[in-house]
């Protein structure tokens, strides 16, 4: 349905554009058709006023040989006038005649190198017609290979993120086994020794509180949602951390090797939160003490 569209439209504009040439080129040969219509009657009605004149030449030759019994002089000049004026009559119509025969056949010539050209232009306007049928049509295969591939990097991607929730996931859950949730898993932790743990409890109020090598003040405490904002500074850098959860890690990447701390709050009380910081054992960080974290 996709590469259809484009098609169709394509093709709709072009028949379009040669709809257009055609109405153009058949008006012209309708207006040169409706001149030699114009140029036949114009002959035409020559044609008749001359039969009149005519038939008046020979009326004034009749009335001639009625005086001719009255006046032969008289006849004699009434008879070469006449004749003079058919003779003149006869050779303006002839020149006239002349005249229209040799716009007629200019004309004839105009329109058939009009339609010479009607036929020179069409042909041009199909090979035209079917080169940029022949491009769109190209264009629109383009398309649909470039829309497949779309399709195979969002497939690929999405494979790619359904893996990573999976690590994500994993690495929720190893982290959970991790996490003490109250005093008594924190002693278990404690027992297998493979962090340390510092254990704190800290009332809301403008001042730093020393937590091992970090400081902590405690800046909110809602105790129905069980959530919590804390300040946090880590070796002159100050962080924020805010709508926090309980028994949910913090993660803290401190000092240059970025050693991994985490802050966990089991508990969330009026004004006062209870937890611990866990760190790595045997972690020697540099004389400034942690420098950053996230």
């Amino acid at each position: 349905m996709t590469s259809k569209g484009p098609m169709i439209g394509a093709a709709a504009l072009i028949a379009a554009l040669f709809g257009v040439q055609f109405y153009g080129m058949h008006t012209s040969e309708t207006n040169m058709n409706a001149r030699f219509e114009e140029l036949q009657n114009k002959l035409e009605s020559v044609q008749v006023a001359n039969t009149a004149r005519f038939s008046d030449l020979e009326s004034g030759l009749n009335s001639a040989n009625d005086k001719i019994t009255s006046s032969s002089t008289d006849f004699q000049k009434s008879l070469q006038q006449s004749q003079k004026a058919a003779s003149a009559l006869k050779k303006e119509q002839s020149q006239y005649a002349a005249d229209l025969h040799s716009q007629i056949e200019e004309h004839a010539k105009a329109v058939d190198a009009l339609r010479a050209e009607s036929t020179a232009k069409l042909e041009e306007v199909k090979q035209d017609t079917s080169t940029k049928f022949g491009a769109v049509n190209g264009d629109v295969k383009a398309a649909n290979g470039q829309i497949e591939g779309v399709k195979t990097d969002l497939q690929s991607t999405k494979n790619d993120l359904a893996a990573n929730r999976k690590d994500l996931t994993d690495v929720r859950d190893a982290l959970g086994r991790q996490i003490a949730h109250n005093e008594s898993e924190l002693e278990i932790l404690k027992r297998r020794g493979e962090r340390n743990y510092v254990e704190f409890t800290i009332d809301k109020n403008n001042k730093m509180q020393r937590v091992g090598d970090i400081q902590l003040q405690l800046t909110k405490a809602d105790s129905k949602a069980q959530r919590y904002d804390l300040n946090l500074l880590v070796s002159d850098t100050k962080l924020q951390k805010k709508n926090q959860i309980i028994n949910e890690p913090v993660p803290l990447l401190v000092g240059q090797n970025r050693v991994r701390y985490e802050l966990v709050v089991n508990a969330v009380e009026k004004d006062r939160v209870r937890g611990y910081l866990s760190t790595p054992k045997d972690v020697a960080l540099n004389s400034e003490g942690p420098s950053a974290a996230r």
